[in-house]
């Protein structure tokens, strides 16, 4: 992913921020030309532009940039400046996954396992999920240990799927943090599972938080109890 360019260049005004960029990716600065797409994508400090965003991320990836490459793959995948093109999704995510990319080994692993873009192989997803968790991405390590939970593809090992959900939790994946509460629960261990959810609650998205609440509804309030009041304060509508 992008370093947020503010960190970057030392600017704190985003629009300020996204003049410079502008200026920098005009001179063929692949970086500045990749952040000026996520900034037109998120309509940070510029208005919002999905395709010329896309423009951007292709001419960065044009010259190399490997973060620019996948999210080509993202807006490609999402429709976003475009019309959806799976089969295109799947070529950016390959090209940037074989060329050490965590994120495109993710994103090209999903497109796999779901056949999606691409005839479905559980195995190759399976691989570039691996290649992607051995890099650090905490994604990646949850699921890799859902191939080990579930068994998809290869035998049930429950060793492993802890060992991978407890290396995604520690990693900072609100999934990861889940898969590994849930084994926790399993195992009877209710008072780490909790802390485990609760860390879980302060960075999962809303339809998530809504399933977290639904799980743990189900368990002892006496120790959860706390979570699901943490899951309704992030879930309430804010003031106007």
């Amino acid at each position: 992913m992008l370093a947020d360019p503010v960190l970057r260049l030392g600017v704190q005004d985003r629009t300020a921020v996204a003049r410079l960029l502008l200026d920098q990716a005009a001179t063929g600065n692949p970086e500045a030309q990749a952040h000026l797409g996520q900034a037109l994508l998120d309509g940070h400090g510029i208005e919002r532009d999905a395709g010329l965003a896309l423009r951007w991320f292709r001419i960065a990836a044009g010259r190399g940039h490997l973060v620019a490459l996948n999210m080509v793959g993202r807006c490609l995948e999402l429709g976003w400046g475009c019309e959806p093109d799976l089969p295109g999704a799947a070529r950016h995510y390959q090209a940037a996954a074989e060329r050490g990319l965590d994120w495109g080994q993710y994103n090209y692993a999903n497109l796999l396992s779901q056949g999606r873009g691409v005839p479905r192989d559980m195995a190759q997803a399976l691989a570039w999920y691996q290649r992607a968790a051995d890099s650090g991405h905490a994604k990646a390590m949850n699921l890799v240990g859902r191939f080990h939970e579930e068994g998809w593809g290869i035998p049930v090992n429950a060793a492993l799927a802890f060992d991978w959900f407890q290396r995604s939790a520690l990693a900072g994946d609100f999934r990861g943090q889940c898969s590994y509460a849930a084994m926790l629960v399993r195992q009877g261990n209710l008072d780490e599972a909790a802390q485990w959810v609760m860390r879980a609650t302060r960075t999962a998205t809303p339809a998530f938080l809504a399933k977290i609440r639904e799980a743990v509804a189900a368990l002892p309030a006496a120790v959860f109890a706390p979570v699901i009041t943490a899951i309704d304060q992030r879930l309430a509508p804010t003031a106007p």
